[in-house]
């Protein structure tokens, strides 16, 4: 999608670069890769993880697609959502395995139903995009908005960018400005999209909704301790 000054319906653009999981479960921060290793091999979940991520990562051993295939294939079959999430990942790529965007969308269901807002936004990915699944914007902002209210500023800026468009929901320049603002608290594209919206709404009408949204990020802080 492009934006253009010229179009009577104005679109923003949408985030369509799928969400990886690379953070270190607590278990396995300060291990060696020996000890991550045995961890691993002993069957516990969140070290065949963390392997996962060394190898695709390549950190402190060579970048090995494959491998990290493997030990995120053992962590997923345990039920572990970054598992699910990142192996999703690699089918949809062709990264390590064949190339299967379908799989990629069964993997993330079942990380989806566990909460993972990454699953949740590559889902939203997936059906905005027909990857794996047969395109539907309204599936798509389903998605988008259950990471963003987890807290997921890609999945709000993609969901404020929905009712920008008017895109699978109603167009609301209102939702659109509450959402791209609180994805612009860590995002600058959000930033620059949110004004671009809030161009379209009084300053008194910015300034309730500002207002709303700390608000929000309150209830959210709070939620999560």
């Amino acid at each position: 999608m492009r934006f253009s000054v010229r179009s009577f319906r104005w679109l923003l653009p949408v985030l369509l670069i799928l969400s990886i999981s690379t953070q270190v479960a607590a278990q396995e921060t300060g291990q060696s890769l020996a000890e991550l290793r045995k961890q691993a091999e002993q069957g516990h979940a969140y070290a065949q993880y963390n392997l996962g991520v060394t190898y695709a990562e390549g950190r402190g051993v060579p970048k090995d697609e494959v491998e990290a295939v493997r030990w995120y294939r053992k962590a997923a079959e345990q039920g572990y959502a970054g598992a699910q999430n990142n192996l999703g990942l690699m089918y949809v790529d062709g990264t390590g395995v064949p190339k299967d965007e379908v799989e990629a969308v069964r993997l993330w269901r079942k990380a989806a139903k566990q909460g993972d807002a990454y699953a949740k936004f590559n889902l939203g990915v997936s059906y905005y995009t027909g990857r794996g699944v047969p395109k539907d914007e309204v599936e798509a902002v389903r998605w988008w908005r259950k990471a963003a209210e987890q807290g997921d500023a890609k999945a709000q800026s993609n969901l404020g960018g929905m009712y920008a468009n008017g895109s699978g929901v109603p167009r609301d320049d209102a939702e659109a400005y509450f959402w791209m603002n609180l994805a612009a608290v860590t995002s600058t594209n959000a930033r620059e999209h949110r004004n671009t919206v809030g161009n379209r709404l009084t300053p008194a009408k910015r300034l309730a909704i500002e207002a709303r949204c700390r608000q929000w990020m309150e209830t959210h802080l709070t939620a999560q301790n």
